[in-house]
């Protein structure tokens, strides 16, 4: 289907942008006839599955919850696992991070790319400077433009942000990843009406740059509601991982649903089934907000190609805080294994 999306402040600009269903987004440019038979289409598919072999490797893709801002100032499990993955990407030598954070989104229909070239960081509550003012940021500003191309290209109404200062969702990841230096990284924005679908086919329209060496994070949460989280083990002792009590019920089963999803589907069904998870009965108690959620549109998109279909996911670690934040760590694929 084929829809008029406004650019920029003068509705009566238009770009072609092509919304297609999420699960039939293409591995390839393909003619397909509307009226093709069901064995036509299944020929297709199993094409497809048929030359994944003869592709370049895919490099993982990560679904990281970052948490509060505590998680950079407390060590935990899933800053353990933020090391490992950091370390595995730089064995393999990946040319760049590509990441969706949760904290930065755009008016209107459109996104942005950040281009600053000496990006800044946003303080950060409850957490000594010194774990976060020295750190050096590594801003990728081909690489942004190379993303801002394909995005064009895909019918994004998309721009560079030479002004944007990173915000911790994303530098958190980064440092707590790469501790003795920050790779060429590439920070692209949310659209602030955080359809599902929009954010999905980002991750699916950069998905190729996997095929380049390229490692695609997307850093947001499996359960992040603000509003039901208990502050006051953190306000009076500065302990966010206490649990005076068990996670509550909804905080329990939203968790659970988000597990199944990554780890029991794959290709175009976990583009689906992710969608899915926002008409969960309790995905409005786990996200009171949809922000923390669209990194997990873009993983689908850039880890949901029929290509993907079969690639094992795992739920690596987690870290309750807050009592009812849940910081689940999600990898989808690997990288090669290693001939001694």
């Amino acid at each position: 289907m084929w829809t008029t999306v406004p650019k920029g402040k003068d509705m009566n600009r238009g770009s072609r942008f092509r919304m297609e269903d999420p699960m039939a987004i293409p591995a390839r440019d393909i003619d397909r006839d509307p009226g093709a038979s069901l064995a036509t289409l299944q020929h297709w598919n199993n094409d497809i599955r048929g030359t994944r072999s003869l592709n370049m490797t895919l490099t993982p893709v990560h679904f990281f919850s970052h948490g509060s801002t505590m998680m950079l100032g407390e060590e935990s499990t899933s800053a353990d696992y933020w090391k490992q993955c950091g370390d595995e990407a730089l064995r393999n030598g990946i040319k760049g991070v590509i990441m969706m954070g949760a904290h930065w989104d755009c008016f209107g229909d459109q996104i942005q790319v950040s281009t600053n070239p000496n990006p800044g960081k946003s303080p950060v509550a409850y957490v000594h400077p010194s774990k976060y003012v020295d750190y050096k940021l590594n801003p990728d500003l081909k690489t942004a433009k190379r993303c801002i191309d394909l995005l064009d290209e895909a019918g994004y109404n998309v721009s560079g942000n030479d002004t944007f200062d990173w915000i911790h969702d994303t530098y958190l990841i980064l440092i707590r990843m790469f501790p003795d230096g920050c790779p060429p990284s590439t920070i692209v924005s949310m659209n602030a009406r955080y359809d599902p679908h929009f954010h999905m086919k980002v991750g699916s329209t950069l998905r190729q740059l996997r095929k380049e060496n390229y490692l695609i994070i997307g850093t947001g949460g499996a359960v992040h509601n603000l509003y039901r989280n208990r502050w006051a083990p953190m306000l009076r002792f500065r302990d966010n991982f206490a649990q005076d009590s068990p996670p509550e019920h909804w905080a329990l089963e939203f968790r659970q649903a988000v597990e199944d999803v990554f780890t029991k589907t794959s290709g175009p069904q976990l583009r689906r089934a992710m969608t899915r998870l926002m008409k969960h009965p309790e995905y409005r108690d786990a996200h009171a907000t949809d922000d923390h959620f669209m990194a997990a549109m873009f993983v689908a998109g850039a880890a949901g190609d029929f290509e993907d279909e079969g690639t094992p996911a795992i739920l690596a670690t987690e870290t309750w805080e807050l009592t009812n934040m849940c910081n689940s760590q999600f990898t989808i694929g690997s990288w090669p294994a290693v001939v001694a």
